[in-house]
This record gives C-alpha cells, structure tokens and sequence, in this order.
C-alpha cells in the first residue's frame, strides 16, 4: 500500500524545545510562553516534547504529582490555547495516571477548535543500561501502548510516535504504508544516545520511508539531573535536514511543502518494492556440500 495524502498547500511548523522540570506548572508556563512565540512567528502547527509537563525519576515524588486525563490542568491549558490561537497544538506527551501505580506516557494532538483528534501511547517501553552506567527502567512507572496511531491533517497524515519507538523501523514503516506522510517523534533522548544516534536514526526514518519527520526534543540538564540531547529536528523526505535547534530552549521554524513527499517516493519507490519474507529455520543436523567433480 503506498497511498499520499498530502494536500498541495505548504504549513509552517513550529517545533518547541524545553528543559522540563518537576513542576507541571512551570513547565506549562515555559511551553505557552513558547506555543505563544510560535504562533506569532506564523506557526500552523506546535509540537512540543516529550515528557512535556515533568522530568521526574522518582517513581513517588511522580506518582505524587500526574493526575488523570481529565483533571490535567496542562492538557485543559494546551486544548484552550490551541482553541484560542486557531493553531494545531501537538502536545509531544505528557506522563498521564492511567492507575494508581502505572502511567500512560501520552501523545495529544488539538486541533484549532481545542478538540483532541487523536491520543498515542508510547509503545516501546526505554528500559536500558548506558556504559556511562545510566540506567532507566521506563516500564516501572509507565504502561505501555499497544496500537500505532495515524490522523489526517489539513495537509497529509501525520503518524504519531514517542522517543524510543525511534530505533523501531517496522513502526514507522507500517505508519507510511497506511499514508502517513508526516512522522512525528517528540523525544527526550539522553545526552549520550543523541549525540551517538540521533540525526542519524531521525534521517534513516524519513528516507526509508520517503516521510518528512518532525522531532521535538528535551535539552539540557533537567532539574532531576539527567542531562538531554536537544538538537530538535526537521528532516525532509530525502533526508535532509531543515531546521535545527541546539541544546537550550526555544521554537525552530520551517515551511514545509507536502508535494516533496510524493517527489522522493517518485524518485526512489521503496514502498512500492518492499517484500514480505519467509524465514527458513537452520537446519538441526549439518549440512553435507556435493562438489562438482567429488569421488
């Protein structure tokens, strides 16, 4: 299946970079006073980061602090201010309770009328242990997604995505196969990971897929201590990247023209050509060769 839905009219996009902290509230400030500046620079379209309402590694002082969905304050700020700037605001995610001892680590997407068009939970779960000796167990706190989610926008349909499902190839690929045009991957990527794999692993899904991908990212060191990459990314559909941020927050501005997807899949057809294929099992017993000329 390769179906394009990218309209011909071009959208300008606002990325927003932060360093979260622990407080919903301060966080939300830093995050309106940019999805502010966005807009007023002409931004169409915000996304924000993940873990865009806390930086929290304490599984107590979090669960402390996340609420549900419903009594959000941040998502409850974000829907009205999308409603009163007329703006698509994609919320990167925030860490929502989903019970009383698990979180959804929760993508929104609002639309200009302050509706929720579409939710995703992240579905790969960052349980790692760094050489530096860093060590993250996000499965501890956080529920983990089971369905991919795509939405049509005024300009193509966007596939939406969370930081780690990045090194996850057969996500994205399944999202361009059902028409995503557009991917994004709000991130907070560790300081050591990002500047060992970030631009490479944001510009291999936008080739291989012949996709723009839009990467908001964490940068800096958090009030918790960890210390993330920044560097928020466009790339375009032939890799290239056109708009990035550095390590401090603030806003990265592009134009972006839908009809360059349908030109990179024209020039090089992947999802056209990809085959599913049949894995043969080794073999219990070793294999005996017969040469050409063997007595």
């Amino acid at each position: 299946m390769n179906t394009v839905r990218e309209k011909s009219a071009s959208f300008r996009v606002g990325l927003i970079q932060m360093r979260s902290g622990r407080s919903p509230e301060a966080n939300l400030n830093v995050a309106t006073k940019l999805i502010g500046e966005a807009h007023r620079h002409g931004a169409d379209y915000v996304l924000t980061p993940e873990m865009t309402n806390i930086m929290e590694l304490s599984r107590d002082k979090l669960f402390a602090t996340i609420v549900s969905e419903e009594t959000d304050v941040s998502l409850a700020t974000f829907r009205e201010l999308a409603r009163k700037l007329s703006i698509y605001v994609h919320v990167g995610s925030l860490a929502i309770k989903v019970s009383p001892d698990k979180a959804a680590n929760r993508s929104f997407l609002i639309d200009p009328k302050g509706d929720i068009v579409a939710r995703y939970d992240k579905i790969h779960m960052f349980d790692v242990d760094l050489p530096d000796g860093e060590s993250y167990r996000e499965s501890r706190n956080f529920r983990a997604g089971e369905l991919a989610v795509l939405t049509d926008l005024p300009w193509g349909r966007f596939g939406l995505t969370i930081c780690y499902d990045l090194r996850f190839p057969s996500l994205y690929r399944a999202l361009a196969e059902a028409g995503a045009s557009v991917l994004t991957i709000p991130s907070a990527f560790t300081r050591q990971t990002g500047e060992a794999h970030w631009h490479i692993l944001v510009r291999a899904r936008a080739i291989e897929n012949g996709c723009f991908v839009l990467a908001a990212a964490q940068g800096g060191q958090h009030e918790n201590g960890r210390e993330t990459f920044g560097h928020s990314l466009v790339v375009d559909p032939w890799g290239t990247i056109v708009a990035e941020g550095g390590v401090e927050p603030g806003v990265i501005f592009t134009e972006i023209d839908p009809a360059q997807v349908a030109a990179a899949r024209a020039k090089i057809p992947s999802l056209q050509h990809g085959r599913r294929f049949e894995i043969i099992e080794p073999m219990a017993e070793p294999t005996h060769l017969h040469v050409v000329g063997d007595k």
